[in-house]
C-alpha cells in the first residue's frame, strides 16, 4: 500500500460448511423456502417467455400468409345501374366456376320469383293496354276469334279478369280468388295436386302473394298473352319498363304453372330479384382465388358501394344497350342509358379506382338487336346526334361504345376492355368471362411491376 491514510479492510465471514450429504442448513432440515420459490419463479418466467415468443411467431406467420394470399387474390366488383344484368352475370359466374347445383330451398325460391315476375309483367302490360286505348281492338279480336287458347274464355274476358284481380283489385272472392282457390292459404295446392314450389319465405311476402295470384289466374294470362292485341302492347313495353327477358316466362306459362314445376337454369338466370345488399361469392380458378361482389344498382342502394371499394383489383361495369329508350323506375324523367353513362363516368374517374382495371360490359345485345328494328336511337332526345342508319345494330353498338369512351378523362381505356354481351347466354358469357379474366390477370401483373407496360 502507499503512504498516507489507510483504508480499513472489511472482514467477510464465510458461510457455514455444508455437511456431507446435508441439505445446506445446520439443522439438517429442508432448504430455505425463499431459494426454492425464487428458482420456481425463474423457471416459470422462462417457460412463459418461450411460449409468448412462439405464439408471437405463429401470429406473425399467419399474418404474413394472409398478406400473401391477399396479394394474390383477385377482388372483382360488379357495378352498374339497376336492371342492367349484373346479377345475371353473377349467377353465370357461379354456374361456370362455382357450385352449379342448387338446393331445393333455392329452387323453390326461384319458382316463386318466376311466377311473381310473370304477374308483375302482366300487370304492367294490362295497365298499358288500357292506357293505349286498345280495349276496343281487343273486343274486335274476341269477336273474330271466339277463343285463342281456351274454349271457355275470350281474350277480352281474360283481360277483364286480369284487370280486376291484378290491377284494380276489384275482383271478388270466388273459385278463382287466391284466397279460396287452394284451401286456407292458397299455397301448396295446385289444381288439387300438391304444388312442389309452394311458398318460400326467402322470396318475400310480395313475391309469394303474386305467386298465389299467378296460380289463380294463369289461364287468363295464357289466353291474353296469345292475343294479337297484347303483341302491340309488347312492342311498346319500354314505356312501362317490362323486363325484356321475361318474354321467355310468358311463352311458357303452362309449364311454370304445373304442380311439378322446378325452375331450369335458364329460369334462374332470367329471374328478377332486386339486389338490396352486397352479395359475395368466392371461386378458385386455375389456382387463383377470386372474390366477386354484386351490389344493388338502384340509386338508393349505391351508398353501400363505398364499403366494397377497398383493395379492388377489377371493376366490371355493366350497362344495358337495350335501355336507350327507357326511363328509370325511380326517376321517370331520367333516361336509363344517360344514367348509365353518368355512373360510368363517376366510376372511371373515381380516385379509389386509380389503380384498378375497369371492364365495360354492354349487355342485352340480343334485345338491342330486336328493339332497334322498331325503336329509332335518334328519336330519343339524349341521342338525337346519332347519324347512323336506322335499324342497324352494328352502327348502334359503335355509337354507344363511343359515348362510353367519351366519359373518360384519359384514353387508356382500349377496346380489349369492352365486351358486347348477352348475360343470359351461357356460351357467350363463358367466352367473355374467360377473356375478362385474362385481361384482369395481365393488367394486375403490369400494375404490380411483374410485367413491363406496353
Amino acid at each position: 500500500m502507499g503512504c498516507g491514510s489507510s483504508t480499513p479492510v472489511q472482514t467477510v465471514s464465510a458461510p457455514p460448511a455444508t455437511p456431507a450429504g446435508g441439505s445446506g442448513n445446520i439443522g439438517g432440515g429442508d432448504a430455505d423456502p425463499s431459494y426454492r420459490d425464487r428458482d420456481s419463479a425463474t423457471s416459470f418466467v422462462n417457460k412463459s417467455s418461450k411460449t409468448s415468443i412462439a405464439e408471437s411467431r405463429q401470429i406473425d406467420s399467419e399474418l404474413e400468409r394472409a398478406r400473401n394470399e391477399d396479394l394474390h387474390k383477385i377482388k372483382m366488383l360488379l357495378l352498374g345501374a339497376g336492371e342492367s344484368g349484373k346479377s345475371t352475370i353473377f349467377k353465370q359466374m357461379r354456374l361456370l366456376y362455382g357450385n352449379a347445383n342448387r338446393s331445393d330451398e333455392d329452387l323453390k325460391m326461384y319458382g316463386v320469383v318466376a311466377r311473381s315476375n310473370i304477374v308483375v309483367a302482366m300487370r304492367k302490360l294490362v295497365t298499358h293496354l288500357g292506357d293505349l286505348g286498345l280495349e276496343e281492338e281487343l273486343d274486335r279480336e274476341s269477336k273474330n276469334n271466339a277463343s285463342i287458347a281456351d274454349n271457355s274464355m275470350t281474350c277480352r274476358e281474360a283481360y277483364d279478369e286480369l284487370r280486376a284481380y291484378l290491377v284494380d283489385n276489384s275482383g271478388t272472392a270466388s273459385a278463382q280468388d287466391p284466397g279460396t282457390a287452394n284451401g286456407d292459404s292458397g299455397v301448396g295446392e295446385n289444381g288439387g295436386k300438391t304444388d312442389w314450389v309452394g311458398n318460400s319465405p326467402r322470396a318475400g311476402l310480395a313475391a309469394n302473394n303474386d305467386a298465389k295470384l299467378f296460380l289463380a289466374h294463369y289461364k287468363a294470362m295464357e289466353v291474353l298473352w296469345k292475343s294479337q292485341t297484347i303483341k302491340q302492347v309488347w312492342v311498346k313495353r319500354s314505356a312501362v319498363n317490362v323486363i325484356d327477358s321475361h318474354k321467355d316466362y310468358l311463352n311458357d306459362i303452362a309449364r311454370i304453372a304445373s304442380p311439378d314445376y322446378k325452375p331450369t337454369t335458364q329460369d334462374i338466370l332470367i329471374a328478377r330479384v332486386r339486389t338490396t345488399q352486397v352479395v359475395m361469392e368466392k371461386y378458385r380458378i386455375d389456382g387463383i382465388d377470386f372474390e366477386v361482389y354484386d351490389v344493388g344498382g338502384q340509386r338508393s342502394e349505391r351508398r353501400k358501394w363505398i364499403d366494397c371499394f377497398d383493395s379492388v383489383t377489377a371493376v366490371i361495369f355493366v350497362a344495358a344497350l337495350s335501355e336507350y329508350d327507357q326511363s328509370l323506375a325511380e326517376a321517370k324523367r331520367t333516361n336509363r342509358m344517360v344514367e348509365a353513362l353518368e355512373l360510368f363516368r363517376s366510376v372511371c374517374n373515381n380516385r379509389a379506382f386509380a389503380n384498378t382495371s375497369i371492364i365495360l360490359f354492354l349487355n342485352k345485345k340480343d334485345i338491342f338487336m330486336e328493339k332497334i328494328q322498331y325503336s329509332d336511337i335518334a328519336a330519343q332526345r339524349p341521342f338525337c346526334d346519332y347519324a347512323g342508319p336506322t335499324k342497324d345494330s352494328d352502327h348502334g353498338v359503335l355509337y354507344f361504345i363511343q359515348k362510353f369512351k367519351d366519359c373518360l378523362i384519359d384514353d387508356e381505356f382500349n377496346d380489349s376492355f369492352i365486351h358486347v354481351t348477352c348475360a343470359t347466354d351461357t356460351n357467350n358469357m363463358e367466352f367473355v368471362l374467360e377473356s375478362t379474366r385474362t385481361i384482369i390477370m395481365t393488367d394486375n401483373l403490369k400494375r404490380s411491376g411483374f410485367l413491363g407496360a406496353d
